[in-house]
């Protein structure tokens, strides 16, 4: 293969990758979840806080949001009650939380979330939830 082509080849599989948006306030998870998700292959878009998560998911066309519940400025609940009203946005979301109420796992599910998880998560839970979702 010549090195134009190994480019090209390079240049179309990162436009095929698929295209995920985390969006949380801790940076230490935010690494964590990019390191994972990019050693396999997708792409990561990150936001600080629900009104840049929402930004982000209206302008980068994302494949899949992994939305944190407790963040300032907008709280997860409010960004996926936003997205949900978007008759346009049919985006899929997982939600992390470190809260471990039932009641706000039965309001993400009835607000349409696909998946909840509970930190501390196992990085493979959530590996094989994104390739779930975004395999459908």
């Amino acid at each position: 293969m010549s090195p134009t082509e190994s480019l090209l080849s390079e240049t179309s599989s990162t436009q095929d990758a698929k295209k995920v948006l985390i969006v949380d306030d801790d940076m230490e998870i935010v690494e964590a979840i990019r390191y994972a998700l990019e050693g396999h292959g997708y792409q990561v878009v990150v936001a600080r806080d629900g009104n840049q998560g929402l930004a982000l998911a209206e302008r980068e066309s994302p494949d899949l949001m992994i939305l944190d519940m407790m963040m300032p400025k907008r709280s997860g609940f409010l960004v996926l009650e936003k997205l949900r009203r978007n008759e346009g946005m049919s985006l899929p979301v997982i939600m992390i939380t470190g809260n471990e109420g039932n009641r706000h796992k039965a309001y993400a599910e009835l607000l349409g979330v696909n998946d909840y998880l509970r930190k501390p998560f196992a990085m493979d839970k959530l590996l094989d939830s994104v390739k779930r979702l975004l395999d459908r």
